[in-house]
């Protein structure tokens, strides 16, 4: 779909889904009074929510320059499981998400980055029981969605792999420090996105895997590997 004569002004494609603004205001307003159109705005949110619901590709604005905006919408349903995604969330979740939490969902899916402007929606999601937090400042999908979609394995491996990765780096750091030790204080430097707990969470299922050992000096807790 075309349209001639560009963008509002101030308006891009990067926030489309965010600013609004008709070029007759006056216009618009008649339109909604009579019935014609629904809320302004609203179009492009609901472009983008349907084509996440039908398991769609996102509209494309390639093409798209100061003058003429070009957008292009996917018939071809990309995978059936995300199908199966959005019916085992129900009608009754999906009516209160807004267009960034199915940006998040879709995204999700897809295991790709989460946009910074999608953040205050994490709470809401995780409260739903829609997504799941793993280690400070990542999510993935709850597990349950995963089931239905029999892809409960990529769950496993998501939160898996996070987790032994964070392990293996605490390891190759006590391995670096050799007899002298590691104090707590690095490890945290070793993963500063962690609470003090998460990490402390770590360190005891690493000792109980017999991997490392600690010892105590005053004060001061260091930590060594098993066989040293």
């Amino acid at each position: 779909m075309e349209r001639p004569g560009g963008l509002p002004t101030g308006v891009t494609i990067e926030n489309i889904l965010d600013r609004q603004s008709p070029r007759n205001r006056r216009i618009a307003e008649i339109f909604a009074l009579c019935g014609l159109v629904e809320r302004s705005g609203q179009g492009m949110n609901l472009i983008y929510e349907l084509s996440i619901k039908e398991a769609k590709s996102l509209p494309d604005f390639s093409g798209t320059d100061s003058y003429w905006v070009r957008m292009t919408l996917g018939g071809v349903v990309l995978d059936k499981k995300m199908l199966i995604l959005i019916n085992q969330i129900g009608n009754e979740r999906l009516e209160s998400l807004s267009t960034d939490d199915f940006l998040v969902i879709d995204a999700l899916f897809h295991e790709k980055k989460l946009h910074d402007s999608w953040q205050p929606r994490i709470r809401k999601l995780i409260d739903m029981g829609i997504i799941e937090r793993v280690g400070r400042g990542n999510y993935i999908l709850a597990r349950a969605l995963y089931e239905a979609t029999g892809k409960s394995g990529i769950h496993t491996r998501l939160t898996g792999l996070d987790r032994e990765t964070n392990k293996e780096l605490i390891v190759k750091h006590i391995s670096q420090c050799g007899e002298k030790g590691t104090p707590f204080r690095e490890i945290q430097q070793v993963l500063p996105n962690h609470t003090r707990s998460q990490l402390q969470i770590l360190l005891r299922e690493l000792r109980e895997e017999k991997r490392i050992r600690s010892k105590s000096k005053t004060n001061t807790t260091r930590w060594y590997l098993a066989n040293r």
